[in-house]
């Protein structure tokens, strides 16, 4: 759950990937950083924050150089620390900065060998750390002779044999260019904020893919035989993904339209008599579908609820308490769209079902006469291991629960949730080049085959709320710590 942006030009770079990181700040929240390549030297800033708060005039005079890369952060590895903000860097080979987007499913293993047979350090629980040290030393052994295009390509080849998982990646080579490249199985989508800096769309890059862009601005590809489907993440589009984005050459916008379209197909279907006064979006990312299904449906479409802006979505907060507190600060209903009548809320997907059974409830304070509720995507059951930061299947409202169950558990007076094929259906398009999704986290088939019930059972372990509990308080332990010792020594 992470934002990543990569630049070659034919001038300074530091403004395109600040507009372009301002576009990608609802990919991640923690943090963010710019590095640039100045004549050979490195330039960054990076720290916790938002974008607008961490690059200030002064950061960004000093982000010179015509080459640079850009991230803006939602942990779904490691913690929220400002020692894991990214870009990372390593200074050998060459001078190696990376922004990643996704998750390795072998993190683990891959650190064992780094550390052990590659004889590199790792300074960090991310394992964005130990894809760039992979690549690290890939590079050194490919390229032992001098630095030349093809070298890089064989470097990132054999990346993509040892990694597993998902993943879309820009790396600078300081003094060389941009390179990019995405998991064999196009799970991460390689988005970038091409509109905000006035760029024109070549095409994606496809999976297993790489491409190195040098300095001079010339476009060197090779296609990986590892390449092993083309299966995008579907809940991109469901929920993460901007409306306007344009993923696989397929429309979010669209894809979202079609998604109201089948869930109002299925509302007349299984409830043709239905008694629904009005159609409610809870606002932003399900209106486009909400407004489908009132189309559909042939009933009004209101606006009921008022967003507060200044508060983060709920969904990437780290911490289970500051998202049930955040709830009622961000929205609030207004009530002659409730008063009597009988509301469907649409929501574009139900995760951990807080939020849910609070707006739920806020319906019916404000005069709601019964609640329906309508999920755009399928029941999530299973976590996300490729990129998007799921809570445990233990704390997945829909886990080991009947429709009629989750129901209950939030207080709707009735639920209906979109079927896993209507999904499909609704995203892809025929003229996207693709083999299928990734639905793991609504049917627990992951891509990668390589997802074993033991991982699940650590990745549980690692997600739960507890957990990132912990990781908080030592955040802020150490943070404090870093207070004092630069107070003990006069910075």
């Amino acid at each position: 759950m992470c934002g990543i942006i990569g630049i070659v030009g034919q001038e300074p770079v530091n403004q395109a990937i600040y507009d372009g990181l301002t576009v990608l700040q609802h990919r991640g929240q923690d943090a963010a950083g710019i590095m640039t390549d100045d004549g050979g030297r490195l330039r960054v800033r990076k720290s916790n924050g938002l974008v607008k708060d961490v690059f200030q005039e002064r950061h960004m005079l000093r982000l010179c150089g015509r080459v640079g890369l850009g991230h803006v952060r939602y942990p779904t590895a490691g913690s929220a620390s400002l020692s894991e903000a990214q870009p990372f860097y390593v200074n050998s080979p060459y001078g190696i900065c990376l922004a990643h987007n996704g998750n390795l499913v072998n993190a683990e293993e891959l650190k064992r060998l780094v550390e052990q047979q590659d004889r590199r350090h790792l300074n960090t629980t991310s394992d964005s750390e130990v894809l760039l040290n992979v690549f690290a030393h890939e590079l050194s052994v490919h390229a032992s002779n001098g630095l030349k295009a093809s070298e890089i390509l064989d470097a990132v080849e054999a990346v993509h044999r040892r990694c597993s998982g998902g993943y879309a990646v820009v790396i600078m080579i300081i003094g060389y260019g941009i390179v990019a490249f995405r998991d064999p199985h196009g799970i991460r989508p390689e988005s970038v904020a091409l509109d905000a800096g006035g760029f024109e769309l070549e095409r994606d890059v496809l999976p297993g893919e790489v491409v190195f862009i040098d300095k001079q601005g010339y476009l060197h590809s090779r296609q990986s035989p590892t390449r092993a489907g083309y299966t995008p993440c579907i809940f991109e589009f469901v929920y993460f993904a901007r409306p306007d984005s344009i993923i696989d050459n397929l429309s979010v916008y669209k894809a979202r339209l079609r998604m109201g379209e089948k869930l109002a197909d299925k509302i007349l279907r299984v409830r043709p008599d239905h008694d629904i006064d009005v159609v409610i979006p809870i606002p932003d990312t399900s209106r486009t579908a909400a407004m489908q299904v009132a189309h559909g449906l042939g009933v009004k479409y209101r606006e009921g609820f008022i967003k507060n802006r200044y508060i983060g979505r709920t969904f990437i907060m780290p911490e289970q308490s500051a998202r049930r507190a955040s709830v009622r600060r961000k929205l609030n209903a207004i009530g002659l769209e409730f008063a009597g009548k009988n509301v469907l809320l649409v929501d574009d997907s139900i995760v951990r079902g807080t939020t849910s059974q609070q707006i739920i409830d806020m319906a019916r304070e404000a005069g709601a006469r019964k609640v329906y509720f309508a999920s755009a995507a399928p029941p999530v059951r299973y976590p996300n291991v490729y990129g998007i930061d799921m809570p445990a299947a233990g704390e997945l409202v829909a886990a080991g629960r009947t429709a009629e169950q989750v129901e209950r558990k939030i207080g709707a007076d009735w639920l209906v949730y979109q079927d896993l094929e209507d999904l499909v259906a609704a995203v892809h398009h025929e003229n996207a080049d693709i083999g299928g999704f990734d639905t793991s986290c609504f049917s627990g088939e992951y891509v990668t085959g390589d997802v074993s019930r033991s991982y699940l059972d650590e990745l549980e372990v690692i997600r739960s709320n507890s957990a990132k509990a912990r990781r908080d308080a030592m955040v802020r332990q150490e943070e404090g710590d870093d207070d004092t010792m630069q107070v003990a020594s006069g910075l």
